[in-house]
């Protein structure tokens, strides 16, 4: 058997219904923004495997740095314990995060990233005796597949198998342009109840929506309106941090700043897993105590992992450089080219472009499932056609490692210009 009939035999993939799917290209090269299979096969990675690998495969300073950690102290516990990396990285990311941000706290992906989130805001309340149980979050935000990430989000086939089991979410309309005003009605409605401990947003852009985009400006108003109510916002930046948006944070577009971040994916340049949620001073003296109890009980074996720290500082500092600069404002322009063009197009409903994010909704009949019949035509001709490309519904995003190179984006344009005549 080859490498695909064997994933078959052994492996259980995410987000697939096994009983419809056949064999999965099986990777065993990657260089730059190219994937070769087992069979030569080759594919641009148009979507940096799932928005994290902006530096591209196999980058040298990446492996350099996971190497010389790795033949100094790979791993060392967290609990009762520091290391340097991690150290070196707190320090690092606090320089760059919005100024109110004081302390990380370490995990090891997105979803925890906001469990954590969730969980020191509502135990904020707890230590203080105060019963505040409920989040806000938007309608159709995705934060995750654990428990409270899961109850966050409101894409329902991720998480109606588990209604009953969650946290309590009361869901926010999206603000996006000429709902802003009812958006924060509904919020301040909410919020004058008293009953939530958090709001949990995507800034600017909600990425599994099919990257749906709102205004810093409607979202520095809800921050507001959360700070008159006494009620904590989290920024789920697991997607839009590092770069995705133009700026090291889509907060960095913001006038008011968040209580809490999220942050992952990127953070190691797609090499090892690792995420941090960042807190205001108030949130970490909310657990300070003589009481034991009221301490923040929540961690994981590879907490600030330091051979994940050190990927994570080479990382910030490929996305620092000028050359990484210069990329992503690059590929911005092209994107905004391709949108003009495919705006023109009469099977094109809708473009949105975002820092390196590109958006294209194709306008069909009816309402298009999220893993439905088109969508899977879709993702097939993307991959028959050498691009990797994971539509939503009728909605087609590029999101490319910033090293991609004109002629590379060329051809991703080429092939989602034909995947737009697809019936």
């Amino acid at each position: 058997m080859n490498l695909s009939e064997k994933d078959q035999l052994y492996n259980w993939h995410p987000y697939t219904q096994h009983q419809t799917v056949g064999l999965l290209p099986a990777i065993v090269k990657g260089q730059g923004a190219v994937l070769w299979d087992e069979n030569g096969n080759e594919y641009l990675d148009a979507i940096a495997s799932w928005w994290v690998n902006p530096y591209g495969h196999s980058n040298p300073v990446m492996a350099e740095a996971i190497y010389k950690q790795l033949t100094t102290l790979e791993h060392v516990l967290f609990g009762g314990f520091t290391n340097k990396p991690a150290v070196e990285l707190a320090e690092k990311l606090l320089s760059l995060l919005p100024s109110n941000q004081k302390k990380l706290f370490f995990s090891d992906n997105g979803s925890t990233a906001v469990e954590v989130a969730l969980k020191a805001a509502m135990q904020f309340f707890y230590n203080k005796k105060e019963v505040r149980r409920r989040i806000l979050a938007f309608d159709d935000a995705f934060h995750g597949d654990t428990f409270g990430a899961m109850a966050s989000s409101g894409i329902t086939f991720f998480t109606e198998a588990f209604q009953g089991s969650l946290v309590d979410v009361y869901r926010i309309p999206v603000p996006v342009q000429g709902q802003e005003a009812h958006a924060l009605q509904v919020l301040e409605e909410q919020l004058q109840t008293g009953e939530f401990a958090a709001f949990i947003f995507e800034p600017l852009c909600q990425g599994a929506a099919g990257m749906v985009m709102y205004s810093a400006e409607v979202l520095d108003k809800m921050i507001l309106l959360c700070r008159k109510y006494g009620v904590f916002t989290i920024a789920d930046e697991v997607m839009t941090g590092f770069g995705k948006t133009g700026k090291n944070f889509a907060c960095d577009y913001l006038t008011e700043q968040p209580d809490m971040l999220c942050l992952s994916k990127a953070l190691t340049g797609g090499t090892i897993p690792m995420a941090i949620t960042s807190f205001t001073q108030e949130i970490f003296d909310g657990f300070l105590d003589t009481d034991v109890n009221k301490a923040l009980f929540h961690g994981h074996t590879f907490t600030a992992n330091p051979t994940g720290c050190a990927a994570a500082l080479a990382s910030i500092a490929l996305l620092e450089s000028e050359e990484m600069q210069a990329n992503i404002q690059r590929i911005h322009k092209h994107h905004l080219a391709f949108a003009e063009k495919m705006n023109a197009h009469p099977r094109v409903k809708t473009t949105r472009v975002l820092g390196v994010i590109f958006a294209l909704e194709i306008a069909r009949e009816g309402v298009e499932s999220y893993y439905g019949n088109f969508r899977n035509r879709l993702y097939q001709f993307f991959i028959q056609n050498g691009v990797i490309l994971r539509p939503v519904g009728n909605i087609v995003y590029i999101l490319p490692p910033y090293i991609m190179t004109d002629a590379q984006l060329e051809k991703v344009y080429e092939v989602v210009e034909a995947a737009v005549e697809i019936d």
